[in-house]
This record gives C-alpha cells, sequence and structure tokens, in this order.
C-alpha cells in the first residue's frame, strides 16, 4: 500500500526535503580537486546537524557514511575515505536527511572541472531523464508512466539504464512503497494519487546495465568500468504539476 500523506504531514516532508536540498547544495560546492571522499563525508554530517536533522543513511542497514559518495564508474552508494577528488572525475553525491520524523532525499552528479563531452552527455541525460520523469508524477497517471518517461530518454541517448536499483516511495521511513524502477511500460503499475510522495531517482550507465558489488558489500560499479550517473529528487504527486520538495536553493 503506498502511504497517503496529510496536509499537515506535506508540510513536515516540505521541511525536511528543504533541509536536504540545503545540504546537498553546499556539499556540491565544497567538491574540488583535492578533497578526499571522507572530508566531503565529515561536512555532510556538520552540515546535516546544522539544518536539525540526522543523517537517514548513517546505520541503515550497518551503512558506515553519513551520505553516499560515488566517483566515476561507481553508481551508487559508495562510502566516504581516504579517495581524493581529481580534476575530470563525476562526483555522486546522495543526501538522506530525517528532521521531525519525516525523510527528505535527494541526489546529484556534480563535474569536477570542465568533462569530456561524453561525461557532461552523461550528466545531462541522467538530469533530463529525471525531470521526464517527475513530469509525469500527477494525480491519475500510472507509476509506469514515470518509469517508461525516465527509460525513453536514456534509450534515446545510446546510454543504458541500471536496473538492479531502482527509487522508491519515501516519508517516515527511507524506504516506502512504490519501488520506482527506471524502465517500464506506460499504463501499467498503481494509480498515482495525490498526497504520494516519490523518490525519484535515475541511475544511467554510459556503458553497458550491468553492474556489481564491491567488497565492502555497498559500493555499486558499473561492471564495464565505464562512469555512470545518478540524480534524485523527493516528489509530491498533486492534482496538478508535480512538486519538487528537495529543489536546491539557487
Amino acid at each position: 500500500m503506498i502511504p497517503i500523506k496529510s496536509g499537515r504531514e506535506i508540510g513536515w516532508m516540505r521541511d525536511a526535503g528543504r533541509a536536504a536540498a540545503a545540504v546537498l547544495s553546499k556539499l556540491v560546492a565544497a567538491v574540488s580537486p583535492g578533497v578526499t571522499t571522507g572530508e566531503i563525508d565529515s561536512l555532510a554530517a556538520e552540515l546535516i546537524h546544522a539544518e536539525g536533522c540526522s543523517s537517514a543513511f548513517l546505520g541503515y542497514r550497518g551503512f558506515p557514511g553519513n551520505i553516499c559518495i560515488s566517483l566515476n564508474d561507481e553508481v551508487v552508494h559508495g562510502i566516504g575515505g581516504v579517495r581524493r577528488v581529481q580534476y575530470g572525475d563525476i562526483v555522486k553525491l546522495d543526501v538522506g536527511v530525517v528532521k521531525a520524523g519525516w525523510v527528505g532525499d535527494t541526489a546529484t552528479t556534480v563535474g569536477v572541472g570542465v568533462l569530456p563531452q561524453s561525461l557532461q552527455a552523461l550528466v545531462d541525460v541522467t538530469e533530463q531523464a529525471l525531470a521526464a520523469g517527475i513530469a509525469e508524477a500527477f494525480d491519475g497517471n500510472r507509476l509506469g508512466d514515470v518509469c517508461s518517461a525516465i527509460e525513453r530518454v536514456v534509450v534515446a541517448s545510446g546510454m543504458s539504464v541500471v536496473r538492479d536499483f531502482v527509487g522508491h516511495g519515501v516519508g517516515r521511513k527511507l524506504h516506502e512503497e512504490p519501488q520506482i524502477p527506471n524502465y517500464g511500460k506506460r499504463g501499467t503499475g498503481p494509480k498515482l494519487k495525490a498526497g504520494m510522495t516519490l523518490a525519484i531517482e535515475p541511475m544511467v550507465n554510459l556503458g553497458g546495465a550491468a553492474v556489481r558489488v564491491l567488497d565492502d558489500h555497498w559500493t555499486v560499479v558499473a561492471l564495464d568500468g565505464l562512469p555512470s550517473a545518478h540524480c534524485e529528487h523527493t516528489v509530491l504527486v498533486t492534482k496538478g504539476s508535480p512538486e519538487i520538495l528537495t529543489q536546491r536553493p539557487v
């Protein structure tokens, strides 16, 4: 059953979403050549605390980081450590916060310096796929409409949708119903209703779709070693245009 949030609960979700977006915005600004992923994670802890929140990820099923930090061929669930960011890297930052018992979840891919054309295209396509999926997240549509829209953008680019990991509902829990694959068929799946809150998150590989999990039991990498991008928003389904709850401040 997909939870429907009340007006009051939506207000709390907006607060959590704004906090997650504020943290992510400041982390994006901190990504530069020479910084370690561990330093980014430590900064994330400070920023999350300053927003009056706790990390939604730290300790979740044993996850050891405050946020997920994934570089280059790492798709998702990377752990901060001693690795230094280099010019030309793409850095995926995935932030989840809990504020007053409600979760905001958001992610983006940051290019370090001027990227090669293929990498910039990967980042752009992933963002376009997210926008296409969000545009379908309104009352009366089907979940498959969201999933299909994401897939169409990615396939048209010649890139691959990661099929082993999916988006999800979000609210009091980090992961609620429904699961939201980044592929699907229009007109299928549960009907979307106003008050649903969805974490829509395309994961796009420049090469093939296959992935594997590293020996740390968390970090997911592209099997062919080619780069991957990831972006995510928490979105409120309404009877009109979908509302992005994690829109970053300009």
